[in-house]
């Protein structure tokens, strides 16, 4: 429903702007507008697996997208605790983590830790 409404809304935009540049550009160019695109695109569950899949897709967004994440608390920590929780991620993780010789220390030294720590 929402998605018709968006697609109807650029539509209109569209053909009540033949002549007069591009109507993406001006939608976007307005706050009002803009945060509209955004809230349809944020509540149709569609629409945000494809943007989501679009911004992944390209390295340089990709990466912005992992800044983005890692830069809010709420993210990273939902983020950490899925990895936490999936046993093949987290095989993953440790695994690039041993390949850099400083990082292998790291996790040495945090293995000793448990160790230790479950002997008592």
């Amino acid at each position: 429903m929402m998605r018709s409404l968006l697609l109807a809304a650029v539509g209109l935009l569209c053909f009540a702007g033949l002549g007069c540049g591009d109507a993406v550009t001006r939608m976007l160019s307005d706050p009002n507008s803009r945060a509209k695109v955004m809230e349809a695109i944020a509540h149709d569950a569609a629409l945000t697996r494809e943007m989501a899949d679009r911004l992944i897709a390209e390295d340089s967004t990709r990466a912005w997208v992992f800044e983005r994440v890692l830069g809010s608390g709420e993210a990273r920590q939902a983020l950490l605790v899925s990895v936490a929780r999936d046993p093949m991620l987290l095989d993953g993780v440790i695994q690039f983590a041993v390949q850099d010789s400083a990082m292998r220390t790291h996790m040495l030294t945090l293995f000793k830790g448990m160790q230790m720590a479950g002997a008592k």
